[in-house]
């Protein structure tokens, strides 16, 4: 008898196989990580209506997280008085993805917070705090 096999990838990565490190420590209050980086990549042109050849120009990477208030709250505490999470110096967030033993790690690259706010409406059981992050670059599957 043929064994049916329902997903050819075995148990695919969800939320729950995620673990976040920001600033030394595993973040549990985060409800959102986002994160992307694009290559300009251009057709040169010469003579006829056929690309020549290819360019490649700048780099540009980007990333955003989601945390709980209470998270974000416990970032601010850990800073000086009269400090704002815009401070903070230039940090890297590992992030780990482990499925069946095996774990694969993204970096996000020289981090730095470029906002900090509070969006709060009558029946929100919990509050989110979105952040936009400015980065360098990300190293993708990092052993």
């Amino acid at each position: 008898m043929e064994t049916l096999i329902v997903n050819k990838f075995g148990t695919v990565q969800g939320w729950s196989n995620i673990t976040f490190n920001m600033l030394g420590r595993d973040v549990e209050g985060i409800t959102k990580i986002t994160y992307d980086d694009t290559l300009t990549k251009e057709n040169v042109y010469g003579a006829g209506n056929m690309p020549i050849g290819r360019s490649r120009s700048n780099y540009e990477a980007k990333a955003s997280i989601t945390l709980l208030k209470e998270e974000n709250d416990a970032l601010l505490n850990s800073l000086p008085p009269g400090k704002r999470l815009q401070d903070v110096a230039p940090f890297d967030i590992p992030v780990k993805y482990e499925i069946d033993g095996v774990i694969k790690f993204h970096i996000i690259r020289n981090v730095e917070f470029t906002n900090n706010s509070v969006d709060v409406s009558q029946g929100d059981g919990s509050i989110a705090v979105d952040h936009e992050l400015i980065v360098s670059h990300i190293d993708w599957n990092v052993v």
